[in-house]
Parts: structure tokens; sequence; C-alpha cells
């Protein structure tokens, strides 16, 4: 068989690699970013240099809200990865491409222009993620519900939608499927208002507020409870955190001033292991303090770094807490409980105790912490009592969408579900489309 290129195109982050590999060979931003001192731009890999400082970073990317409305820019990126990091000539490969649910015909056409007429590769599969993340939870446990039923809802929390996607004998029940127009990117903006409106203007900063999402923020399991502590002064918030901003000199990328301070709630939480995360964090501080002094020392003279830095308090839980209750911060949108609720009451009820019981998180903001209990905490009071409620993160909720096209990409039948160029030429992109039954 042909080497098979899969490629899940997500609107932030493009996973790619071989077919038949467990883990892709590249996961890098889906996007150019051209730094302030700098005159070229730089694309995928090369933003995730350690040496280079994205302050104020001008950003470009070829997805906006969900979907694709710059194909000269994607097909840049493409070319960037096949030939730099997967080293591939996709005249000898075909390609396993994932692409949103609901995509215009329009985006269609011009992405298997891309594929066929701009890289000629022998031939194309295109997926959507629902699918694949289920593929994969089958696989990996063959004697489970989601195998044995064929059956799962998969929730994804992509970086511009959150979908909550019914899927059945591995296609996916469009019909029933429910969208909150809220994803990672959505949340990022979020945090760099309060952040902005509080402390310091970072409006500009798309790549330094993703870090600090991804580093501190968290999902609340007792909102009121949280609001009061996060009010309260010095030691006593539990939530305080300080990030330390890049200068350009001494460091080119953002850092958590105290790398504990983010885990000193986490006793609320699990009050039985209060002793045992207290008594940590008080080595671990000691430690932090004189690592911070070594730095100091090596860098020749002591850093002020009072002057570029900006404290969060109850940000870290107000901007995951979006995806839950949407409708307090003035958007007319159902939160992810509801979603869900509405995307299995939409299918056949013979359907409903099974898809209660197999719900799947993936995307990249499943991965807050306490992000599934809450989630459970919400939606048991919209599940009828005689049904199981069961929701599972998958492993890596980032790569499971890879991995399901990974797998379904060695399978001995992908061949014949692909279109091939010459069917392409002969019958056009709508016609051919209608195979992947979209």
């Amino acid at each position: 068989m042909s080497n098979v290129v899969v490629l899940d195109n997500g609107a932030g982050v493009i996973k790619a690699g071989i077919g038949g590999e467990r883990d892709p060979t590249a996961i890098v931003p889906n996007s150019m970013g051209r730094p302030l001192s700098a005159k070229k731009w730089l694309m995928a890999d090369q933003l995730l240099s350690p040496d280079v400082d994205l302050t104020s970073a001008t950003a470009r990317r070829p997805f906006d809200r969900g979907y694709l409305i710059n194909p000269d820019l994607q097909s840049s990126i493409w070319s960037h990865i096949f030939s730099n990091l997967l080293k591939i000539t996709p005249s000898h490969s075909s390609l396993l491409l994932t692409e949103p649910l609901f995509n215009l015909p329009s985006i269609q056409r011009s992405i298997d222009e891309i594929v066929f007429e701009d890289f000629n590769f022998k031939a194309l599969y295109v997926s959507d993620s629902p699918s694949l993340v289920h593929l994969y939870e089958a696989s990996r446990r063959p004697y489970g519900l989601v195998s044995k039923a064929q059956c799962s809802l998969v929730v994804d929390c992509g970086f511009s939608f959150t979908h909550a996607s019914p899927v059945f004998q591995n296609f996916t029940l469009n019909y029933a499927v429910k969208r909150l127009d809220l994803g990672g990117k959505a949340l990022s903006n979020y945090l760099k208002e309060l952040v902005s409106y509080r402390s310091v203007n970072l409006m500009d900063e798309s790549f330094l507020m993703d870090h600090v999402k991804e580093e501190l923020c968290f999902v609340s399991l007792d909102l009121p409870r949280d609001l009061q502590i996060a009010r309260k002064p010095g030691k006593d918030n539990l939530f305080r955190c300080t990030y330390v901003l890049p200068d350009g000199v001494t460091h080119t990328k953002g850092f958590l001033k105290d790398p504990e301070e983010p885990k000193r709630y986490l006793p609320l939480y699990d009050e039985a292991l209060q002793q045992v995360e207290e008594e940590q964090i008080d080595m671990d501080q000691l430690e932090n303090t004189d690592n911070s002094e070594d730095r100091n020392r090596r860098n020749g003279s002591k850093i002020d770094l009072t002057k570029n830095e900006f404290g969060l308090t109850n940000e870290r839980f107000l901007v995951p807490e979006m995806m839950f209750r949407p409708a307090d911060l003035g958007l007319n949108q159902a939160g992810l409980a509801e979603c869900i609720h509405r995307a299995i009451s939409s299918c056949h009820s013979h359907l409903h105790p099974v898809l209660y019981e197999s719900i799947i998180l993936t995307g990249g903001s499943t991965l807050f912490p306490h992000f599934a209990k809450r989630l459970e905490m919400d939606l048991r009071p919209l599940v009828p009592d005689k049904y199981r409620l069961k929701i599972t993160t998958q492993e890596d909720p980032i790569l499971g969408v890879w991995r399901g096209g990974s797998l379904l990409a060695s399978s001995p039948d992908f061949d014949a579900m692909c279109i091939t160029k010459a069917e392409y030429e002969e019958l056009g992109s709508a016609r051919c489309r209608k195979r992947f039954f979209h």
C-alpha cells in the first residue's frame, strides 16, 4: 500500500504524519506570524522555536470562525509541512484530511483544488473529526460499550467551535449535531479582555495569552465559593498567580514567576491530598527561590520583574466558565451540558441510554483541570434518572482525531474509500464528494 499522509487540519493546530504511526510527526500552529523585529513571516514549527520572541507579533490564520477563508495561505503552510517536516512527495502519496462539520461546498472545491492541482496527491479521503474519534476509541476498547454498540457521543471542543456529535456505526448523525459557537480562540480573547481591563494591555498578544490560558486556567466546581476566595487578600487568595512577560533580552517567552503557585487551590478540590500538596509546595517554593536567585546571578544582575508582570485571580476559572454558562456573559447560547442534552434528544429514543453512557471528550479545551467533572455535575440533572451517565476524556485530546485517522489510513479498505486524481479530473469535486456521505 502507498504512503498515506494523515492531516488533522485544525483551525488552531495542525497534526500531520504518516498513516499507521501512533503519533503525528508534526504538531504545529496552523498560522503564520511575524515578530516585531523580523521582516519575514514565520510559519508552523518556526513559531515554536525557543529563540523566537513573539511579543506583539502579527498573526495570520487561514481559518476564521471555523471555516477556511484563505486557501493560498493554507497551501503555503501545507507545502512547508510536507517538504520540511514530513519530507514526503505528494504525487507518490494519498491524503486523509479532516474538515469541519457542515463545510461549505465552495470551500470543499477549494480544498480539492489544492490537494489535486497544487500538490498532485494520488488520492484523497475526507473525514470529519467525530467519526475518527469514535473509531479510535472503539479500537482501543474492543469489548467496551462504544465498540459493542457502535455508538457514541463525541464532544469536540476545538479552536473555533464546540460540537456535540452523535456517531452511529462510524457515521456522524449530522441531523442531530449541535454546535456551541465557543472554542479555544474565544476563551483566549476573553482572557485578553479581562487581563487588559485589570492589569496591562495585552489585546495584541495572541500567542502569549494562549500560553497563559493553557498554564493557569481551570474549571470551577463551586463557583460561588471560588468567587469568594478570589476576593481575599494576600496568601488567603489561593487562586492568585503571577505571570512574567517576556522582556526580549533575558527571556523571549513568558513564564510563571512561581511554577507551584497554580496548584495552591488544589486542596480545595481534594482535601485528602491537602497535607501532601502543602508539604510539596513548601519544598518546591524553597527550590524555586534558589533557582530564581541562581538565574539572576547568571545574568550578572538582579532582574526587577515587578514592572514586567501581572497577576491573575478569578480570571483563571471565569474564562473556562464561558463553556458552561455563556448566558452569564451575555451570549445567546446554551451551555455545554444543554448542548449535549439537545444533541442526544434529537436522536431516536432507543439510542439515548447508550449515548449518555458513552460521551467522549476531545479537543484542546477539554484539557482544563476538572472539565469532565464539572460537565457531569451540570449534565446529570438533565439526564433521566433511569440512565447511567459516563463521560470519558481521551488519553490525549489533542491527538485523538489524528490517531483515528492513522488507524483508518492503515486499514485494508482505505484505498477503496478514496477518490483518485483521475476520478476528480473526470467527475469534478461535487460528484466525488458524495462518496464521503457528508
